[in-house]
């Protein structure tokens, strides 16, 4: 029995010590400092919420962009994108002029809107706010790259005022430009000199007209671009050349500067002979003769 006991003793005993070790553990990890100072929440900032790195959602009434200026940006910014829409599928050929005309016109109608302080409602104009009211000055910057390549690409030579359609000169360009490609297309399988035969009055068309319209200073990049690429099939994937007029003057010219060494030097020597025959006089020879006859006489 005191064996039993003494067991008995040293378990309550055991049991006794591991509940006061791991309940001061306890309390002492649940008890925090009371001079740690409480973690307030961002008004801005908040973890975990949606959008939590952006600015304050709005300004002061003053700053911010009016409906009706909202409206015109939005427009500007679909007119821009249904522009650059257009130019991409139009860079290769080229065909930026003919096919995007439309749109670079409805482009720079709501960007002149904007720009020109145009009044709204309310009698207020969007050109600061969307324009001048930042360092960017991103509207501006868009417009003005596209302007730029508008202008490089002297589109407005084969477009009528107010983008309304192509110029007559274009047009007929264009014409006889498919023409001329019809005329490939159809005899490109066979044989080359029977293509260079009967293309040739539409090609030497089509050059003429270019030429022409060179001179006027009606000329796209579109022209440019679909003359350089037909002159390319005639001459290199053909093999096809053109008599030249100006052949026969050329000629003629150089056949002149070749003889003209040969003529200045006949030229000289009949001059140089003609005076060797002036030197000798009919006195000189009376004289000679009378001062013959005297030494004869003296002998």
């Amino acid at each position: 029995m005191s064996l039993y006991r003494s067991c008995s003793f040293c378990v309550l005993l055991l049991l006794h010590v591991h509940s006061i070790v791991f309940g001061d553990t306890l309390n002492l990890t649940a008890v925090e400092p009371a001079d740690r100072p409480a973690i307030q929440s961002s008004p801005v900032f908040k973890p975990g919420a949606p959008g939590s790195l952006g600015l304050l959602a709005s300004f002061p009434e003053d700053l911010e962009i009016s409906a009706y200026c909202s409206e015109m940006l939005l427009i500007f910014g679909r007119r821009y994108d249904t522009y650059v829409n257009c130019l991409v599928p139009a860079s290769r050929p080229v065909r930026v002029c003919q096919n995007c005309y439309s749109s670079y016109g409805s482009l720079r109608e709501i960007y002149n809107n904007i720009s020109s302080n145009q009044m709204g409602p309310g009698n207020e104009s969007c050109g600061d706010t969307l324009l001048r009211s930042d360092r960017l000055m991103l509207v501006y910057q868009l417009y003005s790259n596209l302007k730029d390549l508008w202008g490089e690409s002297s589109c407005e030579r084969c477009i009528t005022a107010g983008f309304q359609s192509l110029t007559n000169d274009t047009l007929y360009f264009m014409a006889i430009l498919n023409q001329t490609n019809a005329c490939f297309q159809k005899y490109q399988q066979g044989n080359h000199t029977e293509l260079c035969t009967n293309c040739k009055n539409t090609y030497v068309a089509m050059n003429e007209l270019y030429s022409g319209m060179e001179k006027n200073l009606t000329l796209c990049i579109d022209i440019e671009d679909a003359m350089n690429g037909t002159r390319k099939l005639w001459s290199k994937n053909f093999n096809c050349s053109l008599p030249r007029e100006e052949t026969v003057p050329v000629i003629a010219v150089s056949c002149f500067m070749l003889f003209l060494p040969i003529i200045f030097y006949l030229s000289s020597f009949l001059h140089s002979e003609q005076k060797k025959r002036k030197l000798i006089h009919p006195k000189r020879a009376k004289s000679y003769s009378s001062l013959m006859n005297i030494q004869d006489k003296q002998s």
